[in-house]
């Protein structure tokens, strides 16, 4: 297990994507650490659920509006969300690789989910440096691109906040095309609604 409990600032790759999360929605934040996208994701207007082992760290999101925590050890013990669905999921500086299954099984119909982690190269700079905790090459693709649609993809070193080798992921369980540029959260979602609307209001002869 590694991620980072020291940042404050939610990351802007969570920042680019979180608005094709479905307005309104709820938000898992896995290994949320002291909440800073679980407070990123309550401000937007979203309901959030922080999941962390570390109850210390969660007090900081004690009373939090629109933020529900479980302290829950997510790599000894059972997954705590067997049948919820959620509208977006958000993983960032962790990384167990049983859990894929459970993400794929928790991502809603149209949910987002927004991956950030470290890759192989990062021992290089420092911590995580463990291979159990390193994406290998294209690992993110593999695991999530042929359930999901993928949306975007990079992989690379970064310099900012910090030296770091890292695989980003944000993909849609939606087969429609989404909106990459939408101004108000859930906007892809409402341009997909009106799609179909459209198409299903047009007759057979025009």
């Amino acid at each position: 297990m590694e991620h980072a409990h020291t940042l404050s600032e939610a990351s802007a790759w969570v920042k680019r994507w979180a608005r094709l999360i479905p307005a309104g929605g709820t938000v898992l934040d896995v290994a949320a650490g002291s909440g800073r996208h679980a407070l990123y994701f309550a401000r937007l207007g979203y309901r959030v659920e922080a999941v962390d082992r570390d109850a210390v760290v969660l007090q900081t999101l004690a009373g939090a509006p629109g933020v529900t925590v479980r302290v829950a050890d997510l790599e000894g013990g059972p997954w705590p969300y067997a049948g919820r669905r959620f509208e977006g999921i958000v993983v960032t500086h962790y990384l167990h690789r049983p859990l894929f299954p459970c993400l794929l099984e928790a991502l809603g119909e149209r949910g987002v989910l927004i991956y950030e982690t470290f890759a192989v190269g990062n021992e290089r700079y420092g911590r995580p440096s463990n291979p159990a905790f390193l994406l290998r090459p294209g690992e993110l693709l593999a695991v999530f691109g042929s359930a999901l649609q993928v949306v975007a993809y990079e992989a690379g070193r970064v310099s900012v906040p910090k030296p770091a080798v890292l695989q980003r992921l944000c993909a849609v369980r939606c087969a429609e095309p989404v909106d990459l540029e939408p101004t108000q959260p859930g906007d892809c979602i409402r341009a997909y609604a009106a799609g179909q609307k459209r198409r299903h209001s047009v007759s057979p002869g025009g």
